[in-house]
């Protein structure tokens, strides 16, 4: 049977044997196993894509003796990722500048972004990290900084609201991302949560910036005809500072993350620095962000907040919720 390969998936192959670096091949390979006709005269053929993909993937990422530097690459930090992706000038460093403490650089000319530019925001007493990137350039995107939109927890994809270009710039966002086999979502995924087809799924946020300049509205409602239903929209202006909270309570509740304070026996609870956990995270789990041993030497906790009364003792099997205070006590 013949395999009727599709001109799509040509185009993928192509980029494959132009591909360099090993993430570049591993994405390529994602894309042809994603476009590639699925009937029996593929058969063969998928299951070689499959093995080739396979064995990039076990490959170590350094050789003995040496260390190669991603750098693209940011150590996740805080309760959770967000890497910013959007065209030259389209708000991203604004965003990022606003809400952390991070050296971003603001220009009103293209590709002032020259690196990733991590920063902490804060959703009230919770860190979460943001990572404002260079800006894409899909004829030039440099060799491994897709990896960054891969390792990330949630994308954002910043368009500017004011520019006349505004939905091309969003097509340009996921035409990219489509190419490198990754599928954005609306909901919480696993980092590295893939589908039948090799498809990497991606939390993904629609982030409508500069809403406070003239045109801007319009360009929001045609956002929202095209993707609403689809993916989450929230303009905001980092100007004025609307809507900046409401898109780090966003993020908060995209990571299914929860934040829980320590009590140490006979002491006031620690409300300063929470634990941050993931969503239906235990007592057990708990023990084991405090200290490495306390999981082996748990007896019980005290439970303050989403118990039935306040100081309730719990089991270890407990399913904690937002805001909880938990007194451990452990042996020794």
């Amino acid at each position: 049977m013949p395999a009727n390969l599709t001109p799509e998936y040509r185009k993928a192959e192509q980029a494959f044997r132009e591909a360099k670096t090993d993430d570049e091949k591993t994405a390529c390979l994602e894309r042809m196993l994603a476009v590639i006709p699925k009937h029996k005269g593929t058969d063969h053929l998928q299951g070689d894509l499959r093995r080739r993909l396979a064995k990039l993937r076990e490959m170590p990422t350094t050789k003995a003796g040496t260390r190669r530097a991603d750098p693209f690459h940011v150590e996740p930090g805080g309760g959770g990722q967000a890497v910013l992706m959007g065209l030259p000038n389209c708000g991203k460093s604004s965003i990022v500048g606003a809400l952390t403490k991070a050296r971003v650089n603001i220009t009103d000319y293209p590709f002032g972004t020259h690196g990733p530019v991590p920063g902490m925001a804060h959703h009230e007493d919770v860190p979460i990290q943001l990572v404002d990137m260079p800006p894409i350039a899909p004829e030039a995107l440099p060799s491994g900084m897709i990896g960054a939109y891969r390792n990330a927890d949630i994308v954002l994809l910043v368009v500017d609201l004011a520019a006349a270009d505004a939905l091309e710039q969003l097509e340009a966002c996921l035409g990219l991302l489509d190419d490198r086999a990754i599928r954005p979502v609306s909901h919480h995924t696993p980092r590295q949560e893939r589908d039948e087809d090799g498809l990497q799924f991606k939390t993904t946020l629609i982030v409508g910036a500069k809403h406070d300049l003239p045109g801007a509205d319009d360009t929001l409602d045609a956002l929202r005809e095209l993707y609403e239903g689809q993916l989450p929209i929230l303009p905001l202006s980092a100007t004025t500072g609307e809507n900046l909270d409401e898109l780090m309570a966003t993020l908060f509740r995209l990571l299914e993350i929860i934040r829980v304070y320590a009590k140490v026996p006979g002491k006031p609870a620690d409300m300063e620095k929470p634990f941050v956990l993931p969503l239906d995270s235990t007592v057990m789990d708990m023990a084991r962000a405090v200290h490495r041993d306390f999981p082996d030497k748990l007896k019980f906790a005290c439970l303050w907040g989403s118990a039935k009364f306040d100081g309730q003792q719990v089991q270890r099997d407990f399913v904690l919720s937002d805001r909880d205070v938990v007194e451990l006590h452990v042996t020794g």
